[in-house]
């Protein structure tokens, strides 16, 4: 078995389907630097393998990692961590500015776009999730 820093744990038993336990695991081991910048992943079907997955369910992790910036495809050089660390956070404010837009078209003032956002992000990170930014600013 080939030693590498990408160390994944497919838990059938969890409530999060193997390919999204795949997809976070390695977006939280590539921002915290675990795996550095340009680090190559293994191939589908040799992750697949390792983990005891269907090549499908690692092809489709690693198409939203492209997606969301995290890895980077290189043709036949394979697949690796993107070198660029802001990928997510500049994403993230893309779809900021495309929400905010879309409530101004709709409507909304600003409280209640910002009200909006809020519940969207406890939602999507849980009920203690620190909206303090958003309460100062209304």
């Amino acid at each position: 078995m080939a030693l590498h820093p990408l160390q994944l744990v497919v838990d059938p038993e969890a409530a999060d389907a193997p390919y999204e336990q795949v997809r976070t695991q390695i977006a939280e081991q590539a921002r915290s630097g675990r795996l550095p910048a340009g680090f190559r992943l293994p191939t589908v079907r040799g992750l697949a393998g390792e983990l005891g997955l269907a090549a499908n369910t690692v092809a489709k992790a690693y198409r939203a990692l492209e997606s969301d910036g995290v890895i980077e495809t290189r043709g036949r050089n394979g697949t690796f961590v993107a070198a660029a660390g802001d990928a997510g956070a500049q994403q993230a404010a893309e779809a900021a500015l495309a929400f905010a837009q879309r409530a101004q078209r709709l409507g909304l003032d600003h409280q209640a776009a910002l009200t909006a956002a809020v519940t969207a992000l406890r939602a999507t990170y849980g009920e203690d999730s620190d909206d303090d930014q958003a309460g100062q600013d209304g």
